[in-house]
This record gives C-alpha cells, sequence and structure tokens, in this order.
C-alpha cells in the first residue's frame, strides 16, 4: 500500500511487530510499536499505565461466552487472552486503560460486522469495568493502527480510497482456495 496509509517510525531504534486477525501481543518494551490493519475487525490496545505493560489483540467476530467461540478469531477468547497475557506481565485489573479502534462498515448492504464487532467490545470494556480512554470505531474506511504498548500512545491512518483498490486488486489476484475450503480476508 502506498500514499496516506504509509505509516513510518520516528525513532530508529524502534521495533516493530504486526499483529494480524486472531493474534495478540504484549510487552513492556518502551522501543516497541505494535501494528495493525483493520477493516470491521476491532483492536483492543489495553495497558496498565503503572506497570508499564500493554499489549494489542485484532479480532474478527464478536462472538460470546459459547463452546464455539474459543477460537482467537472470536473476540470474547480475544479478549480473555489479552487481559490474561497483561495479567502474567504484572498488570493489575483496576489500573487498566482501554483503546478501541476499527469496526469499520466496508461493504454496504451486507451485515454490519464492525458495527457488532464495535458494540461488542464497548460492552465488554464495561462489562469488566476497564476504563475506555479513547480510540475509533465504525465508519466507512480501514485503517493502520500503531500503538506503542508502555507509553499508551497510538497513530490512527485511514486507508484512501486509492488504498482500498489497490488491497481489494491484491486480494483478487491471489490464487483461489482449493475447493471446499474457506478464505477469510
Amino acid at each position: 500500500m502506498t500514499g496516506a496509509a504509509s505509516l513510518t517510525l520516528a525513532n530508529p531504534n524502534e521495533r516493530r511487530v504486526n499483529v494480524v486477525q486472531g493474534e495478540q501481543f504484549v510487552s513492556d518494551d518502551p522501543n516497541l510499536v505494535l501494528t495493525t490493519l483493520l477493516g470491521s475487525c476491532v483492536a483492543a490496545c489495553i495497558r496498565d499505565p503503572v506497570a508499564g505493560v500493554g499489549g494489542i489483540n485484532h479480532f474478527l467476530l464478536p462472538g460470546d461466552r459459547t463452546p464455539a467461540s474459543d477460537s482467537v478469531r472470536y473476540g470474547v477468547h480475544a479478549m480473555e487472552l489479552l487481559l490474561n497475557a497483561l495479567l502474567r506481565h504484572g498488570a493489575r485489573r483496576e489500573r487498566l486503560e482501554a483503546k478501541l479502534f476499527g469496526g469499520a462498515n466496508l461493504m454496504r448492504g451486507l451485515t454490519d460486522v464492525g458495527a457488532m464487532n464495535a458494540a461488542f467490545a464497548t460492552d465488554f470494556l464495561k462489562r469488566e469495568d476497564i476504563r475506555h480512554v479513547g480510540g475509533s470505531l465504525g465508519g466507512e474506511a480501514g485503517r493502520r493502527i500503531q500503538y506503542w504498548p508502555v507509553s499508551g500512545r497510538a497513530r490512527q491512518v485511514f486507508l484512501s480510497t486509492d488504498d482500498r483498490i489497490a488491497f481489494e486488486a491484491e486480494r483478487k489476484t491471489r490464487a483461489p482456495a482449493p475447493s471446499g475450503a474457506l478464505e477469510l480476508f
């Protein structure tokens, strides 16, 4: 992708870790920036400012608390994995603060999965009594996110129309999934 969606690192000592669908990452490294690319998916950026530890997840579907949702692509499982990883790294639940990003409606006329993801993530934070301190949910454009887990700083760049066209063109030129398989994009 090129153009307005390009994000550069200002500090040459910074390391970058890209978090894709179904993943989560936690760190206490002040020179680490976590990145992800979101459409209808949601990323929760959660940290404990006192312990100096934070992390991000990236989930595809809201899910619920049923056994079928025990997959990292579902929000409930992804949120629980992230919280447990933060607690193992010394975070305390009562100090956690979160920023939520994503949840765009990229395909008009279809079920608005982005809105469902955004509502799930917001409700999850309320139920778990985690402070929601910022972020950006909804809209009709994808976005690139950079998150510094120790400081809590976050940067968002919306994908331009040219970036979305390039992404779709790249997706369409990939080899088709074998018969009976499902390709998620």
